[in-house]
């Protein structure tokens, strides 16, 4: 053991940090602060410039743009024109598509598995409703006989 690991006092490199040694924030608040800055803003508050709420006092969230008199600007007014049916249609089959390309399709060894899989569960499940079905029927032909 050295004599400055026996005093308690460690090396520290020109930014006067020990190495090794990782430097955390001392307060509740710094490790709240540092893990709020850490986490993505969704889209909708990108698009729309707001801030999000931390909970601290004096924080303030941004409103909604407003005229003069306090209503809502004419933009949020308007209702969205309705587009023609083609135009939804062509809309559905490109949102279709790109949902299609998200997919991870199975390759043939786990298609075959799953398939074996679902057929032997559909053999079991008939096999099984099946000889519920034949007991039930044996047991009301005695009661009722």
């Amino acid at each position: 053991m050295s004599d400055s690991d026996a005093s308690g006092e460690h090396e520290q490199d020109e930014s006067g940090k020990t190495p090794g040694v990782e430097s955390r924030p001392a307060t509740a608040a710094a490790r709240r602060e540092r893990r709020a800055s850490a986490r993505p803003s969704g889209k909708s508050e990108a698009r729309s410039g707001s801030t999000r709420p931390s909970g601290k006092a004096g924080d303030k969230v941004a409103k909604p743009a407003a005229d003069a008199k306090g209503a809502p600007t004419p933009k949020r007014d308007q209702k969205p024109k309705k587009a023609s049916p083609f135009a939804r249609i062509m809309r559905f089959v490109r949102e279709v598509w790109a949902e299609l390309r998200k997919v991870i399709w199975p390759n043939r060894k786990q298609m075959v598995t799953y398939t074996a899989v679902v057929l032997v569960f559909v053999v079991f499940m008939v096999a099984l409703v099946s000889g519920l079905d034949l007991a039930f029927k044996q047991v009301i032909g005695l009661v009722f006989g």
